[in-house]
């Protein structure tokens, strides 16, 4: 959890250029509010809340556009495009639960394979350190610290179980610090300058601002995240043998929507369910909420002392590009498994799926391309998220709305004709 709320801020402050004072904010609030996230969740009452031993932090798929938002624009208007999604996600909380069937395998796998994918150059720019202007960047020292990160969460994946494999990435980071502060690549001053407490402030970085192109950008962004948290939810239903109703998934995404207005509140990010505690309780077999419950608070507490928060800013860019390598090779590897239960036989699929990876990236590696329009229309299309998101849904109701192709079952290899 730790980790995952971590890497968000540092990567998005780091892009936008944060002072180590702002940095430190930064990742002690969002760590702060991954807990007050994870509580209106797993605390579930008529209006919101699933109820499930769920664990909420950053929306990984949210980096690029918030970088893109806080590049062309400003702070207010990002934490402002923040705020609007999250009452979005509020207000269609029931509709969507209704037509959920709009983001079919097919979208939500091609949408997340291209976050992945688009995100891979952020980490080899860490890798090199962080400024391709620095002129050591790209330096051997550089390229050591992210490999040795990258084969100690290999290592560890390999070889270790149970919890110590769980947080390998929050290991390689640690003891690829710890090597860099060997090299004389740490610097501890952020950690002294840091208070002991602090109260949580809103808009900490100024009064939000809205702008349509990116309010628009972040809803996207929120109906992706509310497509993963519905597997989350039904993959955790399955697990406890509880039947998820309609109802259930309403108040799951009310519980987000309050989330993520509240992260652009006080100035942090969207939040979305974690895929990754499926596993953790599938593996531990532990059921209940009170692990979840005391994990949140732990969080709550870490995020009002500030020096636990600027301990996570010292670390070096190339060992934080060597774990967001791993992390964002994931993203689109889960995004291909995702992918693996369509039936690409049929070439309306294999279209869809085509043209909007296609879209995604070509605008992500060359987004000098749309220079000439409106700006508010540069922010929209040079998103290789967006325009893949909009790909994908339009493609797959052109093609599929009648007559929805069958899915590949991922055991069988069989589609549901075949069968």
């Amino acid at each position: 959890m730790y980790s995952g709320s971590v890497l968000v801020p540092i990567l998005i402050g780091a892009s936008l250029h944060f002072s180590s004072e702002q940095m430190t904010y930064l990742v002690s609030i969002d760590i702060f509010m991954c807990g007050v996230a994870t509580f209106l969740q797993v605390f579930a009452n008529k209006v919101f809340g699933i109820g499930l031993p769920v664990i909420l932090g950053c929306a990984v798929q949210a980096v690029t556009p918030l970088i893109m938002i806080g590049q062309k624009y400003d702070f207010q208007t990002m934490y402002g495009a923040i705020i609007a999604a999250g009452f979005f996600v509020f207000l269609i909380s029931g509709l969507f639960a209704k037509v959920r069937k709009l983001f079919p395998p097919l979208v939500t796998g091609t949408l997340i394979t291209v976050i992945g994918l688009s995100l891979i150059p952020v980490a080899f720019q860490n890798i090199g350190g962080g400024s391709t202007t620095a002129k050591s960047f790209g330096s051997m020292q550089n390229l050591a610290l992210g490999a040795i990160t990258v084969l100690i969460i290999l290592a560890i994946n390999v070889w270790a179980k149970g919890f110590l494999r769980s947080i390998a990435i929050l290991v390689g980071l640690i003891v690829g610090t710890l090597i860099a502060g060997g090299m004389g690549m740490v610097s501890l001053s952020p950690v002294a300058q840091a208070h002991w407490f602090h109260v949580p402030t809103p808009f900490y970085f100024g009064v939000p601002k809205f702008e349509w192109s990116s309010i628009l950008t972040m809803v996207l962004i929120s109906l992706v995240s509310m497509v993963e948290s519905t597997g989350v939810f039904f993959a955790l239903g399955d697990i406890m043998g509880r039947k998820i109703e309609q109802d259930d998934l309403k108040r799951g995404y009310r519980a987000e929507g309050i989330a993520v207005m509240l992260g652009g509140l006080f100035n942090t990010f969207p939040y979305t369910t974690f895929s990754q505690n499926v596993g953790l309780v599938q593996l531990s077999g532990i059921k209940s909420r009170k692990p979840v419950i005391f994990s949140a608070g732990f969080l709550v507490l870490l995020g009002l002392l500030p020096k636990a928060g600027a301990l996570a800013t010292i670390i070096p860019a190339p060992v934080l590009g060597g774990a967001m390598l791993v992390m964002f090779g994931m993203v689109a590897v889960q995004g291909i498994r995702m992918l693996q239960q369509v039936d690409f036989h049929n070439d309306k699929n294999l279209l869809v799926a085509a043209i909007s990876i296609g879209l995604g990236l070509g605008v992500t590696v060359q987004p000098e391309i749309v220079q000439f329009l409106p700006k508010t229309l540069q922010l929209f299309c040079s998103s290789g998220i967006l325009m893949a998101s909009l790909s994908a849904v339009i493609l797959n109701l052109l093609f599929n709305a009648k007559h929805p192709a069958p899915e590949m079952d991922s055991e069988t290899g069989l589609n549901e004709k075949d069968e």
